[in-house]
């Protein structure tokens, strides 16, 4: 007799397993990471006298110590790479908050497959906008001087690397599995 009703008894639905766990701090990381790469003001950058942001390039005229900004929002590759940021960025936002629900309601495995599928979308945002702004940049923007792609542009790698990470995560976490937990 006991041994039906242990058949029949689901788990505890609010356990953490490991994959829950890894993947919901992916999807913290790459929020973080997402926000420092929105708001970053180098994403390209040239000798100390040149740096374009998602916002506005600045630069500073060799007979002056002040800097010059004007805004890059007149650009429509630059508008296009802005707009695919913030949409990955919106889906990790919300992947994040459905996780976080699911953690702290307790439901299983029901917003795993809805998460994954966020996460991938985002990806595929972000992974536009990351080949996109490089190819427009070196095809529109003539810089005579040396320039790199700095730290900003390497934080929303860093998003769309741990985005991907937390998609996988999720797919790789089917029913059967959170039984063994």
């Amino acid at each position: 007799m006991s041994s039906s009703t242990t058949e029949t008894e689901e788990p505890h639905a609010s356990q953490l397993t490991p994959l829950k766990l890894v993947g919901l701090v992916c999807v913290f990381l790459a929020l973080c990471l997402d926000v420092g790469a929105v708001l970053s003001p180098a994403w390209v950058t040239a000798d100390d006298q040149y740096n374009l942001s998602l916002w506005e390039a600045c630069w500073k005229p060799a007979a002056s110590e002040r800097w010059e900004c004007s805004s890059t929002l007149e650009s429509d590759w630059q508008i296009a790479t802005l707009a695919l940021l913030l949409g990955g960025s919106l889906l990790v936002l919300l992947s994040f908050a459905v996780v976080l629900v699911s953690v702290c309601v307790g439901t299983r495995t029901k917003f795993h497959r809805p998460v994954a599928v966020m996460l991938f979308t985002a990806v595929v945002l972000q992974g536009c906008c990351l080949v996109l702004y490089p190819i427009k940049f070196i095809e529109s923007i003539s810089l005579r001087i040396y320039h790199e792609f700095n730290w900003g542009y390497g934080l929303a790698w860093g998003a769309t690397i741990f985005s991907l990470g937390g998609g996988i995560l999720y797919c790789l976490n089917p029913r059967n599995y959170d039984d063994y937990y």
